[in-house]
């Protein structure tokens, strides 16, 4: 027990030191740490500790961290490392209010809790909070009273967009509100964004300080966002908020919506802008993943740098470890998602694999609902797409006239039995092989069956009203590859129906290898992709009809005049599945795209009703059984010589060297710490070859990684020049894993100090595990840590554990059976599953 009490006041030590405090005297500047009762630390005390953590002379060896005016500012409550640290919660607010001390930490050296004794429940943090930021701290004191009691009516966005809209003689004209209401962008919540922000009213009232919010795409989450952030800042209640997305083109998009409708009031920056004075920003935009890497969020933030954080699509942006981020930061915690928790009405989890993508969604959506205090699956505010489509008020969304559609090809793809085909083996032998609808471009190639979905959609699309022409439309592929084909698919197609009225840009591919793909999102939305009005000069709509993509057109992506959406690809994850289906749900007036004034008065009013959802895949009776189509097509049946083109499908001509190959000499030189010089050179030349790059410092500095890394790969890798590769990079830095080319990029670029070691990574790791999931106060966490670190680093370790060979555990080096049983039976389950969801085992690979 001594050691793990030991380990434990190591572990405190070590963190309070990191966050700034100081434990002895150094001369010039004095302790501003000191024992209950206000016992001044020294070496020798520290030392005796050792024996017998909780206890000395004088009591419990609680901290007592002090203001700069020698005030206590923080009781720090210390456990051993076996024992949960909220034991010590009542006896630390006992003290905590003998000493007017308004905040208290619980630890146990690896979970920790933050508590404002005046103000809700204690809460987990992932590092201790500095001097300077709980000086900061104290100073702010919100008022629940304040917030619970602040009116939010429908004009709440309005009269800071503009205080004295509503004495504008055109506003007060009720023949031209609307227009001066367009004209100025004003916007007015609805009364269910109105009842959103009142049902977060009652919750603080009700003493929570975690909401969630569960609305329908097309909804306005941000715009319900915007009117919480002003409710916080406007009442006190917060003095920063921090807006977390987990898409780059959701930043620049929040940044627009809340500049458009704060700006009078309170200030928005995107972190990654304004990486010097993010600071003198009221709101803070940022990508989670951009904070997670390499823990940059605990470099670049205090804990207390933010009263309230919002994570947008929230199931995305704190799925797995991602929730460390979250956790990290003091304060009200708001979720927002559009994925309801019942997703999937008739799922059995009990009947489907733990690798069954629904399952893995299912789990962490409940993650979701539990980290915003929502664990009956009742969320603070639900709002959904029916809700949308029958509200009385409405309606504000629509819903899809959904299409099932398949080929013989994609049918037997769909089966049970799969596609069979007959194949040679390598013994020269006949033999069949089945593919099955995941397989589906990626293994199985057929470009009649492409041709057969790309014709089917363009006979059945909805027109445009005011032109007449095939509706705007998304259409989702499988892969770059398969949307390149797409794409010049429907391009032929269209050429053939409309001649000479397309140059090949009826459909355009916007993928993540395109150029300027990410413009193409937004000409698409505003009507100038490939330029406007092909068929009519007086009407506002794109000449490209058909944005095919993969991935960058789901989540947050706004086109309110889709008409028809394609599944050309098998959906496995039903949040892309409702994502995706929410891109059409928004209204639109046509009548409004029309330019000529006589003609707006010759036309009849045409408003979207409905919207074609395309399956070709069976995705809607994947994620609800029997479901009752709209529409059902019976497609072409195809020859077994267009199927495969005559072609065996699946396979990929491949090269075996069977000459024997033997180690001619053998010579061992040991290498020191810094490698050697010629690798350390190495490096340097690549170093230099990127930072003369222009292009890869641009986009460095603005964090657009995956464009640097396949500019690299394309432009500097493996050139003849120097032949630069991954492998000779990690080699030439010597680090005991395979770092990543992100990793050494912001290393060149001087945003991480060094490489982290394998070890460092893995407590890192397994804190952000016990920041994430529920720890119950009898579990040994040394033994859990143990567990956790050999699973990671020991190949067979994991061999035996999951084919449940425990046997060999009796002869095991890493971890034997003494180890093992030391973790509870529960944990040996939560353990693996966890570290298959969320850990990139490459990482810590040699």
């Amino acid at each position: 027990m001594a050691q793990k009490e030991a380990k434990a006041r190591i572990k405190i030590n070590k963190l309070l030191e990191e966050s700034g405090w100081r434990l002895l005297d150094n001369g010039q500047i004095k302790a501003n740490v000191t024992f209950e009762n206000h016992m001044k630390i020294t070496e020798e005390l520290l030392n005796d500790l050792g024996e017998n953590f909780e206890k000395t002379e004088s009591g419990y060896a609680d901290y007592v961290l002090l203001d700069d005016k020698g005030f206590p500012a923080i009781i720090l409550e210390a456990k051993s490392e076996d024992k949960n640290p909220l034991v010590g919660k009542e006896q630390a607010r006992r003290y905590a209010k003998s000493q007017n001390c308004r905040f208290v930490i619980l630890s146990n050296g690896n979970l920790h809790y933050m508590w404002d004794v005046t103000n809700g429940s204690p809460y987990i943090i992932t590092k201790f909070p500095s001097p300077d930021s709980i000086d900061e701290y104290s100073k702010f004191k919100p008022s629940k009273d304040k917030l619970i009691n602040e009116l939010v009516d429908d004009n709440y966005i309005a009269t800071t967009q503009m205080p004295e809209y509503a004495k504008a003689p055109l506003y007060q004209n009720t023949e031209t509100r609307v227009e001066f209401c367009r004209e100025n962008n004003l916007r007015f919540l609805r009364n269910y964004q109105k009842r959103a922000v009142h049902a977060i009213q009652k919750a603080v009232s009700d003493g929570s300080n975690r909401f969630l919010f569960e609305m329908a795409t097309g909804t306005g989450k941000t715009l319900t966002a915007a009117a919480v952030i002003k409710l916080f800042l406007r009442t006190g209640n917060a003095s920063r908020v921090l807006f977390l997305v987990d898409r780059l083109e959701l930043e620049d998009q929040a940044k627009k919506a809340f500049v458009n409708y704060l700006k009078n009031d309170h200030t928005t920056a995107v972190y990654k802008e304004n990486r010097d004075d993010w600071n003198k920003a009221d709101i803070v935009v940022t990508t989670v993943q951009s904070l997670l890497f390499n823990n940059k969020y605990q470099r670049i933030f205090k804990p207390t740098d933010f009263d309230l954080v919002i994570s947008d699509e929230a199931h995305r942006s704190i799925g797995g470890n991602a929730r460390a981020v979250f956790e990290y930061f003091i304060g009200y915690k708001l979720g927002l998602t559009a994925t309801p928790k019942d997703y999937l009405k008739r799922f059995d989890k009990s009947k489907s694999g733990s690798r069954d993508p629904r399952e893995s969604e299912r789990r962490l959506l409940l993650d979701t609902y539990r980290t915003f205090g929502s664990e009956s699956g009742e969320p603070t505010y639900r709002y959904s797409l029916l809700d949308g489509v029958k509200d009385p008020e409405g309606p504000f969304l629509i819903n899809p006239l959904v299409v099932d559609a398949r080929t013989e090809v994609t049918t037997q793809l769909l089966s049970d039995g799969g596609y069979a085909v007959m194949d040679f083996n390598e013994n020269g032998e006949e033999e069949e092989e089945a593919y099955f609808k995941r397989d589906f471009e990626k293994k199985f190639f057929s470009e009649d069956t492409n041709r057969v979905l790309c014709q089917t959609f363009l006979e059945e699309a909805f027109r445009d009203p005011i032109s007449n022409e095939i509706g705007k439309t998304i259409c989702f592929a499988v892969s770059q590859n398969h949307a390149a084909k797409l794409t010049q698919i429907l391009n032929v197609l269209a050429d053939k129906i409309w001649p000479g009225k397309y140059n090949s840009d009826f459909a355009i591919q916007v993928t993540s290898q395109i150029k300027d793909a990410q413009q193409f999102t937004i000409n698409f939305t505003n009507n100038q992709l490939s330029g406007k009005a092909n068929f009519e000069e007086w009407y506002n709509t794109s000449k490209t009809r058909v944005c095919v993509t993969v991935g960058m057109m789901t989540t947050g992506y706004d086109c309110t005049d889709l008409l028809n959406l394609c599944l050309m690809r098998p959906i496995f994850s039903p949040t892309d599945f409702i994502q995706i289906k929410g891109r059409g749900t928004r209204k639109h007036a046509f009548n409004e795209e029309i330019t000529n004034t006589n003609m707006q008065e010759q036309i009849d009013l045409h408003e979207k009703s409905r919207f074609k959802l395309f399956d070709f895949f069976a995705n809607c009776e994947y994620f609800e059984k029997e479901f009752d189509y709209d529409q059902v097509l019976k497609l072409p049946v195809q020859s077994n010589s267009e199927r495969t083109n005559g072609e065996p499908v699946g396979t990929i001509p491949e090269f075996e060297n069977h000459d024997k190959d033997f180690v001619q000499t053998l010579q061992e030189t040991k290498i020191g710490y810094n490698g050697m010089k010629i690798d350390r050179m190495f490096f340097e030349k690549f170093e230099d070859a990127v930072k003369d790059d222009d292009f890869v410092s641009e986009n460095v500095k603005a964090e657009n990684w995956d464009v640097v890394i396949n500019h690299i790969n394309q432009e500097i890798m493996n050139k003849p020049n120097e032949f630069f590769t991954l492998n000779k990079l990690r080699k030439s830095v010597n680090a005991d894993r395979r770092i990543s080319l992100r990793e050494i990029l912001e290393y060149i670029f001087g945003m991480i100090p060094k490489f982290k070691s394998k070890d460092e990574l893995l407590d890192e790791e397994f804190t952000k595990l016990i920041s994430v999931l529920n720890v119950e106060e009898d579990v040994d966490f040394g033994a859990l840590r143990y567990f956790f670190k050999s699973y990671i680093i020991d190949g067979k370790v994991r061999d035996i554990i999951e084919n449940k060979r425990f046997a060999d555990l009796n002869v095991n080096p890493s971890l034997n059976m003494v180890d093992y049983k030391a973790v509870p039976k529960k944990w040996r389950t939560i353990i693996p599953e966890y570290v298959k969801d969320y850990v990139s085992l490459n990482r810590f690979m040699n």
